[in-house]
């Protein structure tokens, strides 16, 4: 799973898609997710990650995983594989 190429995404989270003209704001834990996805991890390595650096519990943590990665893929932020 992959972030588009031609995303922008600034360090303060904001995103844009210049394919469609849309921009998005995420949180701090959004940006570390996507940042995951363009450095390559795999999504248990992400959520791994996520774990060590946010004080929540597992499951709590992997469900909003998924809600966001869901987001990415509703929006079309995410390459089809």
């Amino acid at each position: 799973m992959k972030v588009k190429r031609n995303l922008a995404i600034s360090e303060s989270g904001f995103l844009f898609n210049p394919s469609t003209g849309d921009s998005f704001s995420v949180n701090p834990i959004g940006q570390d997710i996507i940042k995951g996805l363009k450095d390559g991890l795999s999504e248990s390595e992400i959520q791994d990650s996520l774990f060590d650096k946010y004080d929540a519990n597992k499951s709590t943590l992997e469900k909003d995983f998924y809600d966001f990665i869901n987001q990415l893929k509703n929006y079309k932020l995410l390459e089809n594989e």
